[in-house]
């Protein structure tokens, strides 16, 4: 079919959705609803091509709860709406696309880590919701996920891995026949969403796959989806599926969850993440905030006769001995031993007698190598085990500090707890990068594909570097960059957890043994510093062994969803405005 011909198909195919779709009267007014409205939990779907008065439109929009975010679909006149309360409603900035089933051509792909099913459980349930965070999205009462998944009128898939059987990805389906009747036999995909931190690749593109089949299956025409019009990764899958895009639009009330989309726009900074969410805190409590250096995240915030300036989560409140104590991790060591805190057995490096090294990793046997000072994991190997892999990694040590260490290398989960105002307000696991192999791509294809996915999860601040380390790993595995790697073989291919060289973070708060975050707490006392986040090796979570291997002076607030870092970081600073 030529482009011409597809573009006509098309007009015609949406005239009915957009203008001259009616509710029916007589014979016909039994089968058909009008006036349809569906609640999402998160808010409802109304449906505004089924309305024949515009007043009783208007009103039903303007009835949104309390932090949910209502979504008007299908208007046919959306800029009449807006006309009429400009104050309360506006034009949402997505594109809605199409997919036609009978041009829909099912996957060959598997999937091999993962598996895409019904929500079935409270887990699911609460699953979905910690993704929802993660991105900024509304989250749903968990019994209302569970109550209606039973129902024809909503289809909730969520993607398993099978290894670990976490909950990666979600989507919703809402099916028109079940809420209006729909004689176009259309449906629709709300809330598609993939846990920033998931290793494997594909989850979004199987998840749209099987709400699509599931769909064609049940015979109806097309599936219908609204997505913004600056996310180009996903606009970028929708048209590899097939979808195209149609003269659709949405309308949405002005709320504090939407306030961003009407508002007069931020000021242009190019704060990074770690800045801007305490930044944005501020901002909603109503802190000045005044940017002293974008390049290196200086900010001051300002509120009645208070002023306090911040690098990121580094403020005037930690003194220059808190700092230098934890900035030179030979000083965190002594520190920490001397309160009484495990910590790892610590040994000066020789740059100059391989000797002297190798006598300590035969003591040791498995040893970490780190400069003494730095941060963002540079120059750090980890489970090291041969005296030619110690120099090398000796060496390159050396390139990020003059000084360099030698610890005891601990197996376990890579624990990083947040601890503000001497209390801990956060924990999680960060766990290092992990490719998984197709038998179809190298593995610097591997990594380069991982890259993009972090690089959209963390604005750019995770990536796996083509280093010496990376190399290491790689061939620690038994492979090369340049070698393809079976499918659903996994390899780690950093050992330091560390997020900005790829690594991972997953929100445990809840689950830790208390002992954690005590020692925690009594370390951030020992060290005389309000902010700080603390890193241990722990063997098992639910337990109090552990040691404590470094502690950071500006550590990240963001990443730590559903915890409120920034939240409690703006408390400690401006306690006037908590709320």
């Amino acid at each position: 079919m030529n482009a011409h011909n597809r573009s006509d198909r098309l007009e015609r195919m949406t005239s009915l959705s957009l203008k001259n779709w009616q509710p029916a009267t007589g014979h016909d007014a039994v089968s058909l609803k009008s006036d349809a409205v569906v609640e999402m939990g998160w808010g409802r779907i109304i449906f505004g091509h089924t309305f024949c008065d515009n007043s009783k439109l208007f009103d039903t929009i303007c009835q949104e709860g309390a932090g949910k975010r209502d979504i008007a679909f299908y208007l046919r006149d959306p800029h009449v709406m807006v006309s009429m309360g400009p104050d309360k409603l506006f034009m949402d900035p997505s594109h809605t696309y199409r997919l036609w089933f009978h041009d829909y051509r099912p996957g060959r792909k598997r999937w091999p880590t993962f598996t895409v099913k019904r929500l079935s459980t409270k887990r699911d349930a609460e699953a979905v919701n910690r993704i929802y965070r993660s991105r900024k999205m509304v989250p749903t009462d968990p019994d209302f996920l569970l109550n209606c998944n039973a129902s024809r009128l909503r289809t909730y898939l969520v993607a398993e891995e099978i290894e670990s059987k976490q909950i990666i990805g979600t989507v919703t389906g809402l099916d028109h026949v079940e809420a209006f009747n729909d004689p176009e036999s259309g449906v629709s995909l709300w809330c598609l969403a993939v846990d920033p931190q998931a290793h494997a690749p594909g989850v979004g593109e199987a998840l749209v796959r099987q709400l699509a089949e599931h769909y064609h299956a049940r015979g109806r025409s097309y599936l219908d989806l609204s997505v913004m019009y600056d996310n180009t990764e996903a606009i970028a899958l929708y048209e590899k599926l097939g979808f195209q895009r149609v003269p659709v639009f949405c309308v949405k009330h002005k709320n504090q969850i939407n306030e961003p989309f009407f508002t007069a726009s931020a000021p242009e900074e190019k704060l990074n993440l770690y800045a801007r969410i305490i930044t944005d805190e501020a901002r909603r409590r109503g802190i000045r905030v005044e940017v002293i250096d974008e390049e290196h995240n200086y900010f001051k915030l300002i509120h009645g006769g208070r002023s306090i300036i911040c690098r990121e989560s580094l403020t005037e409140l930690t003194s220059a001995i808190a700092m230098s104590r934890c900035d030179d991790k030979r000083l965190t060591h002594r520190v920490l031993k001397s309160a009484g805190l495990n910590v790892p057995q610590q040994l000066p490096a020789s740059l100059d007698d391989a000797g002297a090294n190798a006598a300590i990793m035969e003591d040791l046997k498995r040893v970490v190598v780190k400069p003494a000072r730095g941060e963002q994991g540079n120059g750090i190997s980890v489970d090291v085990r041969s005296p030619e892999a110690l120099e090398k990694a000796v060496a390159w040590a050396s390139q990020f500090y003059s000084d360099v260490i030698l610890e005891s290398y601990m197996s376990g989960e890579d624990l990083r707890l947040i601890v503000i105002d001497y209390k801990v307000v956060a924990a999680a696991v960060r766990r290092p990068p992990v490719i998984i192999g197709n038998g179809q791509h190298t593995v610097m294809e591997l990594i380069e594909k991982y890259n993009r996915r972090r690089d959209s999860a963390t604005e750019g601040e995770s990536a796996i570097p083509t280093d010496d380390e990376t190399r290491r790993c790689v061939r620690q595995a038994g492979y090369e960059l340049d070698q393809v790697i079976p499918a659903e073989k996994k390899i780690k291919v950093r050992k330091t957890a560390n997020l900005h060289t790829g690594g991972t973070i997953d929100d445990v708060t809840g689950i830790i043994h208390a002992a954690l975050s005590e020692a925690a707490e009594k370390a951030a006392k020992a060290l005389d510093i309000p902010v700080t986040g603390l890193d241990m090796i722990v063997p098992d979570l639910k337990r109090a062994k552990h040691v404590i291997i470094e502690a950071n002076e500006r550590p990240g607030l963001a990443n730590h969803e559903p915890q409120p870092t920034a939240e409690k970081f703006v408390d400690l600073l401006f306690p006037q405005t908590a709320v």
